[in-house]
């Protein structure tokens, strides 16, 4: 029982604090249970009492590190952009960096559809804080900077905490920082995609842009933040400050000071707020340290802001260097809710605490980045009185400033009692132990200071108050002495003087790496007393709540543990986990709600009470429930639910209002700081109630200190600066009466003299137990390769109290077996016996590699707690012998291997060690003295025979600058193994001549403590010399054990099945299928390509009598790319179907639990469709029925291999490591550098009593390696597919990249330079290549995009390697992909040269199967399946024939299904495959899409390759006869009758930068709007039907080298202008129909309306591609300058034309009203001499009536001037001539 109540001592993960034993990942819903290694996650759990708190293991500090980031922009187009007439262009910037598109003339929706990357290498808080910003301005160019339109930001941070890290065509909407009033000022469409070294990003297929899409759906916001964001007022309210550290950065000042002695404070602070990309600061407090500030700064932003944090920061202002000197963040999500009882951001008035660098005044501060904000701090620097409020504005009301500007205002002063009544604190502290101190620092003496905010600090040791003095208040230290007076305290210790640090002392020497302070039975103490504002409410509920979570993640951490280990029941556990976790709820509900009296709360204290209570209640009510649902079947599910639970309950925990800061303990060594630790205030605040004391108050914890700031990452990090056990109270002074209770019994206090009632300064234990410490050290595993040759010669390094012991070197291995026990005799321990039976203190172990010159290197460390037996308890069952145990060995913070031992402290009784259980001696006699593990514990073992199968070795890399040419791979295993036979010449044949070997090895019978299997590939060299090449552990080896195949046979039922599949290809189907009707919104289209009929494979509605029309496939119209974006189409519909699946089956889950309903809910939801049976039902496939039937192929969203588990059905790849492991600070070497080669071959083992069934053709010599192919070289044509590539990494200035592909399989290389397609980063490639290969030689095939140069060599942009050879030699079959149908002609024809037929005998054969047997009527039976199809086909010309190939190919698309040799077989696919570049590992730089396929030579040649190549654009013409328009709006005022009229003309172009844009004529003075042209406009261009784009090809500027080929969708657009002579015209309204579907024009000018544009869904919507011609009205639009709304400004009458390329030619027509095919003159008013006269009357109107004075008074100045200008000509030589008399 002992065990289940204390278990709930240790860290939380939030915050700053390090993390700590459990493996993070297991509780941030990281990958599956199985996937952990198996090291012990309770291990250090199992027997806590409550004297001693849990240690941390983690070492090093994970924030501060900078880490690789991309992020990755794609601007597609953006709609409804605010403005008439514009150029827009877009700019990207993220933090200072800028990125522009082109500009786009003209039009309001421009398309760019241009991708920018940003790469940074900065740490994630930096980076996460940047603000992504999105904006849009108009007409921008060299000389002037634009004006914006509109601007979108949010952090970085956003996007990255997206699920897969992306946001996907979505629409971030425009907003006007200037003016908030204006509401939305259009939309940009794009991808945003933030990828940290190492994420794996799913790019979504890229589908056509079909899809017109529903903006407001699909908003560029997280989810759950509304689509209507107001704008809204953030009040920073900045009161003062006190704390700061005695500080300046001007040497000036301290030269000053000594000068003339003037003793001012030397600093000058102000604060600075960084919020959504603003800032703003207050006013500089001259030279003071309390500075007092009385103001607010405000932020206009959008609510919800997409910026999580605000940044305030206090700075000294200097006019050299500002720098900052704290800084604290506020996390928006912490101090909100935005549930349906939410509340909108608020914050104190509270204390913030800031930390950073030590307090110490240098000149140059070497932590200062602490200060920033990067990093745990180290020190407490300051405290902040702040309050945040935000309000909602209603942009209607008339006082709002509408711009966006950061205001600074003085706001009133604040009473001192609105945070709260000052209390005095107490902390008291106990030294217990001093161990591990690092040998570099033992020579001197060590003293520790322990502080709590700017107590306790000795250079702030002038300022402390000796009384209350230091707050200077009168009225508040009134009040104070009357609390002192009235309050019955112990002792009156009103003088009581702080003690915060040990006396120093020297150290003694452990051993050659560790020493430890001679405590001894005297242990140093130290207190402090201060004095905070008391709001111990706020910690007592979080730490409530964290102690729930702490149980509930202990808990979990069992029932993981129970499943992983596989022991029985782990459902029970998780009942009992559940039931404890609703109890702690109502728990909290009971203690949460008292005191709300209490002075200083804050509206967020209320609000997060209410928040707390109602989210803690809903989770014990669904922990109630869920519990029971607990089943065998659903504790997977159940406990991710549970961990749910507990992210939850970590995060209401952390509270974002501070009031007692943390306290820090720094190790002092000859007076400079060399370590420290931080322990979180609340952890060790007193509680009358148990649950709301902290974790750690009043219990002995162990602290590892560490070095601060960034001396502190890596490698210097990691060793142990000291090891504490230390014992910490803090508290009210008044509650002081217990606080030495919880330390180890049997002391005495030390006082100093005179003071009898204060605390003591140090205690002196009498009591002392003697044991002996037995540490089983069996072995470890995985251990991190520390020398050049890829392995380590590790040994174990054992700290117990103040004494340590090393196991034996045991040399190259990274999985070495020790199998040693350790004997640690007269360990003394201070405290009772019976607590240290319960509590006993933690054992370190710590993992080095042995280097023959230098001192070894640290590979890792573990802890553990040792079983404690007591003299007079009995050794033996249940506790004895103990268990090996594996831990997990951390290294900084990451796992670094599993080491499995046991360890137990007995106790030395009266009797001396005659009672304790006898030691044999040393066994073996070649080890010497060492003794070995003894029986009980050690693990029982049994025989097993491991077979190896040796096939090849690839990729081998040089080994010392020298080629390998003899290797040969060793196997081990627990001391035995097997050597492969020797490769004579790797350049010829890297395969093994030997296949299969064998050893027998005595093994644990528990296959969780099997060892690992290392595989080491040694080169053999003249006389007799062996070089390493590489290594690999095989750290699991289950997967390889053999189990015997009866189990399986059995689940084959030995009936006969039927399985019909039919083939579809009789034409009774295509009947059927056009039958279907279509609803409204069936939208899956397939694009067919066509010469006569352009579009087929689109249905939409069409509004005549409500039939859908269905257009027959031409066959021979159909290429391979038709069936390519067909698959697509189903890829992406598959995707989405998949998705709602996934979500409906989640909201399932919730709604379960929610209310305890059925347990059973279809969790599994979107697999069901792949079932098996379903698969043999699927006549006719959901999406099928709206589209016309076309073959299709797959097309894989990732690589093949994922799909079919890397191709390793029997055939393995170890990769072989070299070289020293890469720690996280060495950010070049990865794992991927230490690959040396690959090692192919496999393994299986057994154990040998079995009597293993053996068949008839079983060969001895393979062993269970049966029907494997032989492995001598086989020449193979290779031939590679590639279709396109997307989103690839910009390689140029200008953004953009001109890949080619260059193929490189063995000795041959292809590059395909002169293909280069010009700026493009999605190139559509289509090209197919022939290599011939033989394998093993050539096994890797490398397909990589360089980009082109002119000058220059060209870089590479990203590669992809494909193995062949496990392709090839795979039971899936991946040599050529199996097609849906087998055809012999057309677009689909069969292109392996083995037939179905053929392809399914040989598989029978190899798989010993019985058949294929082809009955009558279509059918075939294979073993006990049975198969229907077709058995017709047609051939060229239209002949029936009799063929088998359709049943065979049935067979084989459901081979899955066969009994015994049953496996999925590779379909006729495209793969995508990402493209990665050397220098910037495990980053994506794009992705291709292609596919191989392999052809053996020895059999039949296969046919020409498919043609792939980009299907050419169509040529077609478009002819728009404008005939009319109406109620155009009127512009111009007629000067003498006053009366409007406007000179129109309409403009028109198709293509995106207008450079095909035409006008027709002008119709003068028209008063009524009306206007007559008959004019026609003519656009030839090419279009690519399939994808719905225009193709124009153009130089991008006067410089390019080559043209750029664009693609743009069809929008034609028209536009009506008022001409103007002498100004420029006028811009009155304009419409873009999209020629795909655009709104069918109207019958009569009456029934034109704005509808048409601003209502575009509901119309029936039309496609010229379809209809060819068509005729009617069309509205013009504009917005409104004033409410920006559309509003029509005139109609047009024209007729739309499309013509092919070659009817064009055959009926050419003129444009205008040209020659030939003319059009009539309109009929307009006679204005003949108008358009002359008018301006002319116009100006004599102007000269002689309206301005008649003013022009008298020009003319006569202008006269004035030019006479007196002749005068100052003349002059000079008419005065020369006077002068000489000339």
């Amino acid at each position: 029982m002992k065990r289940s109540k204390h278990r709930g001592q240790k860290e939380d993960n939030g915050g700053d604090e390090p993390a700590i034993l459990e493996t993070e990942n297991m509780l941030m819903g990281g990958p599956d249970p199985d996937t952990i290694s198996l090291a012990s996650v309770t291990a250090v759990t199992t027997n806590v009492s409550n004297k001693r708190s849990k240690p941390d293991i983690k070492m090093e500090p994970s924030s501060g590190r900078p880490m690789d980031y991309q992020v990755s922009v794609t601007v597609i187009e953006a709609r409804q952009l605010v403005g008439l007439n514009m150029d827009p262009m877009v700019c990207v910037e993220i933090g200072d960096e800028k990125k522009y598109t082109s500009m786009k003339e003209s039009t309001n929706c421009p398309y760019y559809n241009e991708y920018f990357v940003f790469d940074f290498h900065i740490p994630p808080d930096v980076m996460f804080d940047k603000i992504l910003k999105v904006s849009v301005i108009h007409s921008k160019n060299l000389l002037r900077s634009g004006t914006l339109v509109g601007s979108f930001k949010m952090d970085v941070g956003t996007v990255y905490f997206q699920p897969e890290h992306q946001f996907y065509h979505k629409w971030a909407l425009l907003s006007d920082p200037d003016d908030i009033t204006a509401g939305c000022k259009g939309y940009v469409k794009c991808d945003i995609t933030v990828v940290a070294k190492g994420d794996t990003i799913k790019t979504p297929h890229k589908a056509n842009e079909s899809e017109d899409d529903d903006i407001e759906g699909n908003l560029l916001l997280p989810e759950g933040v509304p689509a209507e964001r107001q704008w809204a007022r953030y009040y920073l309210k900045i009161y003062k400050a006190e704390g700061l550290p005695r500080m300046n950065t001007s040497i000036m000042a301290n030269v000053k000071k000594a000068f003339i002695g003037e003793n001012k404070d030397l600093v000058d602070p102000y604060v600075q707020v960084l919020f959504a990309g603003q800032k703003g600061k207050t006013s500089v407090q001259k030279s003071c340290y309390e500075p007092i500030w009385n103001e607010q700064i405000v932020f206009t932003e959008m609510f919800p802001p997409l910026c999580k944090r605000m940044k305030i920061q206090i700075r000294d202002s200097d006019k050299v260097n500002d720098v900052a000197m704290g800084t604290h963040f506020l996390d928006l999500k912490k101090i909100s809710n935005d549930g349906d009882k939410g509340f909108l951001p608020t914050l104190g008035p509270a204390w913030v605490n800031m930390y950073g660098s030590t307090r110490t005044y240098t000149l140059m501060d070497e932590y200062q980045e602490l200060n920033e904000g990067l990093g745990e701090g180290v020190s407490f620097r300051a405290r902040l009185l702040i309050s945040l409020g935000v309000e909602i504005l209603d942009p209607s009301s008339p006082d709002i400033t509408s711009s966006t500007e950061v205001q600074v205002e003085g706001v009133p002063n604040i009473s001192e009692t609105a945070t709260g009544k000052v209390e005095d604190f107490f902390l008291f502290g106990s030294f217990l132990e001093a161990t591990m101190i690092d040998r570099k620092i033992g020579d001197k003496p060590i003293s520790f200071e322990v502080t709590i905010g700017y107590y306790g600090n000795e250079n702030d040791g002038v300022i402390q108050p000796k009384t209350k003095g230091k707050k200077g208040d009168g009225a508040e230290e009134e009040t104070e002495l009357i609390h002192n007076s009235s309050e019955e305290e112990m002792d009156d210790d009103g003088d009581l003087t702080s003690v915060s640090t040990t006396p120093p002392m020297k150290p003694v020497i452990t051993d050659r790496n560790y020493f430890h302070l001679p405590y001894f039975e005297r242990k140093p103490c130290i207190y402090i007393k201060s004095w905070w504002q008391d709001q111990r409410r706020r910690l007592y509920n979080s730490n409530i709540i964290d102690n729930i979570a702490n149980k509930l993640e202990d808990g979990l951490n069992d029932v993981q543990e129970i499943i992983k280990t596989e022991k029985t029941y782990p459902e029970r556990r998780l009942r009992g986990v559940l039931e404890e976790l609703s109890q702690g709820c109502s728990q909290f509900i009971a203690l949460a709600n008292k005191d709300h009296n209490q002075s200083g709360r804050t509206k967020l204290d209320r609000e997060r009470l209410k928040l707390c209570l109602s989210e803690v209640e809903a989770i014990g009510q669904q922990a109630k429930t869920m519990r029971t649902q607990v089943k065998k079947s659903t504790v997977r599910d159940r406990l991710k639910l549970a961990q749910n639970f507990h992210t939850k309950l970590r995060f209401l925990a952390d509270e974002p209002q501070h009031s007692v800061p943390d306290v820090f303990i720094w190790m002092i060594s000859n007076g400079k700081r060399i370590a420290y630790a931080r322990v979180p205030s609340k952890d060790i605040l007193y509680s009358g109630i148990d649950e709301e004391r902290g974790k750690d108050c009043g219990k002995v914890k162990t602290i590892f200190l560490r070095i601060p700031g960034k001396k502190g990452f890596g490698p210097a990090g990691w060793t142990v600066q000291s090891k504490l056990e230390i014992y910490l109270w803090l508290g009210l002074n008044r509650q002081r009466k217990d606080y030495l209770s919880g330390l180890p019994n049997g002391f005495e206090e030390n006082k100093l003299s005179g003071m009898p009632s204060s605390p003591p300064i140090s205690l002196t234990y009498m009591m002392k137990q003697i044991f002996q410490l037995r540490v089983h050290m069996y072995q470890a595993r995985s251990l991190f390769a520390a020398d050049s040759t890829g392995l380590s010669d590790p040994f174990a390094r054992v700290f117990f109290s103040t004494q340590s012991q090393v196991t034996e070197v045991l040399a190259e291995t990274l999985c070495p077996t020790w199998d040693q026990l350790l004997v640690f005799e007269n360990v003394e321990l201070f405290g009772e016996a019976y607590e240290l039976r319960d509590d006993p203190p933690i054992i370190v172990i710590e993992l080095y590699d042995q280097d023959t010159v230098g001192k070894a290197d640290f590979m890792g460390r573990t802890f553990a707690k040792p079983l404690v037996k007591m003299a007079d308890e009995h050794y033996g069952p249940p506790r004895f012998p103990p268990q090996l145990e594996y831990y997990q060995i951390y290294r900084g913070n990451g796992a670094a291997g599993e080491m499995l031992a046991a360890f137990e402290l007995l106790q030395i009784g009266p009797n001396g060690k005659a009672d304790l259980p006898p030691i044999d001696g040393p066994t073996d006699m070649d080890r010497g003295p060492i003794l070995p593990v003894p029986l009980g514990i050690r693990p029982v073992l049994s025989k097993y025979r491991i077979e190896v199968l040796f096939w090849g070795l690839r990729d081998l890399k040089r080994v010392n600058l020298a080629q390998v040419d003899r290797p040969r791979v060793d196997i081990e295993c627990a001391g035995k193994g097997v050597q492969s036979a020797l490769i004579p010449n790797y350049k010829k044949n890297p395969n093994f001549s030997t296949l299969v070997k064998w050893f027998e090895v005595d093994l644990p019978e528990n296959e969780l403590l099997h060892p690992p299997l290392n595989i080491r590939v040694v080169d053999c060299r003249a006389f007799g010399r062996y070089t390493l090449v590489g290594s690999n552990a095989v750290s699991s080896l289950r997967k390889f054990i053999y189990r015997g195949s009866d189990k399986q046979a059995n689940n084959w039922s030995t009936t006969e099945e039927i399985i019909v599949v039919s083939m579809e290809t009789e034409p009774a189907f295509k009947k059927m299928d056009t039958v279907v009707k279509l609803d409204s919104c069936s939208e899956a289209v397939i694009k067919v390509e066509d010469d006569d009929k352009d579009e087929k494979g689109k249905k939409k509605k069409r509004k005549k009598g409500d039939e859908p029309e269905e257009e027959e496939l031409d066959e021979s119209m159909l290429d391979w790319w038709s069936k390519y974006f067909a698959s697509i189409e189903t890829l992406t519909e598959a995707l989405r179907a998949q998705e709602a699946a996934l979500s409906d089956s989640e909201e399932k889950e919730d709604m379960d639990i929610a209310h305890g309903g059925a347990d059973d809910a279809p969790a599994k939801a979107p697999k069901r469709g792949k079932g098996k049976k379903d698969k043999k039902r699927a006549a006719v496939d959901p999406f099928e029925k709206k589209k016309p039937k076309l073959d299709e192929l797959k097309v894989y969203p990732k690589e093949l291999e994922s799909e079919f588990d890397n191709f390793e059905d029997w055939l393995h790849t170890f990769y072989l490591f070299r070289g020293k492991g890469g720690d996280d600070d060495d950010q070049n070497v990865t794992d991927e550098d230490r690959i040396v080669g690959k090692f192919k071959g496999s393994l299986c083992m057994y154990k040998v009593s079995d009597d293993l069934p053996r068949d008839m053709s079983f060969d001895s010599n393979l062993g269970m390696f049966q029907n494997i192919p032989n492995n001598d070289p086989v020449n193979v044509l290779v031939r590679i597919y590639v279709v396109r590539a997307t989103d690839l990494h910009p390689a140029d200035i200008n953004g953009k990249a001109d890949p080619y592909i260059a193929i490189k399989l063995g000795k041959t290389e292809i590059k395909d330079k002169e293909n280069y397609i010009s700026k493009q980063l999605n190139p559509l490639f289509g090209k197919s290549f022939d290599v011939e290969a033989t394998f093993p030689m050539d096994s890797t095939l490398t397909v990589s995009i360089y980009d082109w140069d002119l000058v220059g060599t060209d870089d590479l942009i990203g590669e992809t390697k494909v193995d062949l050879e496990n392709r090839f030699y795979s039971k899936h079959r991946a040599t050529c992909g199996i097609s849906c149908n087998y055809a012999i002609h057309g677009y689909n024809v069969w292109r392996d040269p083995m037939k179905p037929t053929h392809v399914l005998a040989k598989l029978c054969k190899d798989g010993k199967l019985d058949g294929p047997h082809y009955g009558p009527g279509g059918r075939v039976k294979v073993e006990n399946r049975v198969f229907m199809a077709p058995t017709e086909i047609e051939d060229e010309n239209g002949l029936k024939k009799q063929t088998d190939e359709h049943l065979a190919l049935t067979v084989l698309r459901h081979w899955d299904g066969i009994p015994k040799a049953g496996c999925k077989l590779v379909p006729e696919h495209v793969e995508t495959r990402p493209l990665l570049h050397p220098d910037k590992p495990g980053i994506e730089q794009g992705r291709i899409e292609m596919w191989v396929d392999l052809f053996p030579k020895d059999k039949t040649a296969p046919g020409p390759a498919l043609d792939i190549s980009p299907r050419k654009p169509k040529k077609f013409e478009l002819r728009v006869i404008i005939w009319n328009t109406d109620e155009v709006v009127l512009e111009d005022d007629d000067i003498f009758t006053g009366e409007k009229s406007s000179d129109i003309f309409v403009r028109g172009w198709l293509k995106g930068q207008q450079e095909d844009k035409q006008d027709t004529d002008v119709h003068y003075h028209s008063i009524t709007g009306e206007g007559n042209f008959n004019w026609r406009f003519i656009y030839p261009f090419d279009y690519l039907v399939a994808e719905e784009k225009i193709v124009i090809s153009k130089k991008e500027s006067m410089f390019a080298w080559d043209e750029t080929e664009y693609k743009i969708p069809p929008r034609l657009n028209l536009q009506v202008w008022d001409a103007d002579h002498f100004s420029a015209d006028d811009f009155l309204g304009a419409i873009e129909l999209d020629l795909n579907r655009f709104p069918r024009g109207a019958k009569t000018a009456k029934q034109c309306t704005i509808e048409m544009v601003t209502n575009e869904a509901e119309m029936p919507l039309v496609s010229i591609f379809k209809q060819k011609r068509i005729k009617g009205w069309w509205p013009f639009v504009a917005r409104n300058e004033e409410d920006d709304e559309f509003e029509l400004t005139g109609k047009v009458e024209a007729e739309l034309h499309l013509l092919t390329g070659e009817e064009a030619e055959k009926s050419p027509a003129g444009d205008g009203r040209n020659e030939p095919d003319p059009l009539e003159k309109p009929n307009r008013p006679d204005v003949a001499l108008l358009w002359f006269l008018i301006p002319l009357k116009a100006a004599k109107h102007l000269v002689c009536d309206q301005y008649r004075w003013l022009t008298i008074k020009i003319v006569t100045a202008l006269l004035l001037l030019a006479i007196l200008g002749l005068f100052l000509y003349n002059m000079p030589g008419y005065m020369v001539k006077k002068m000489l008399g000339a």
